[in-house]
């Protein structure tokens, strides 16, 4: 069965959405003993340049915005210099409560049609090496590892290790 949900692009007017998702995510993420992402981690100027240098997706049902992804189109910080053969799957984030089962394998769907829409067969994205949960969650939905980045910088400064993962994708 196929989650129903809408999606759109975000703009300027849902940065507090997209920054309150975020932390939500983050708090379930502490509740549940995953080490990742932390309240606060990410302001509405983190979104607002996301939006201007790629893609911000929202995930609706009905009038309720329950997932939500970034697109890039590049990823040096992580996968260093590549030919423009992929698109960037980052912060992938459901709404845990009210979210639809499946929201998460939608957004994964949603984001791989935008990347064979923009000509590119490869969908990559990267976890927290030290999160096995996640590796799992991505491999069951047809990714598979192709490396690790043990010195990712984070954005204060600090460096941590993730597993890259990609899927090859064909065009809609």
């Amino acid at each position: 069965m196929t989650t129903q949900v809408t999606f759109r692009q975000a703009d300027d007017r849902d940065l507090d959405l997209l920054v309150g998702m975020y932390d939500g995510a983050a708090r379930w993420m502490l509740r549940n003993g995953i080490d990742q992402w932390k309240p606060g981690g990410k302001s509405a100027e983190h979104f607002r340049e996301r939006l201007a240098d790629g893609e911000v997706w929202l995930a609706s049902q009905g009038d309720r915005a329950v997932g939500a992804y970034e697109l890039w189109w590049e990823d040096e910080q992580a996968w260093g210099p590549r030919p423009p053969v992929a698109g960037y799957v980052h912060r992938l984030m459901t709404e845990r409560e009210s979210a639809p089962a499946g929201t998460g394998r939608a957004l994964l769907a949603h984001a791989e049609g935008r990347i064979a829409a923009g000509g590119r067969s490869v969908a990559r994205l990267d976890c927290l090496s030290n999160n096995p949960r996640l590796r799992t969650y991505y491999e069951a939905a047809g990714y598979r590892v192709v490396g690790e980045e043990p010195g990712k910088l984070a954005a204060d400064g600090t460096r941590y290790g993730v597993t890259l993962m990609e899927r090859a994708i064909t065009s809609p």
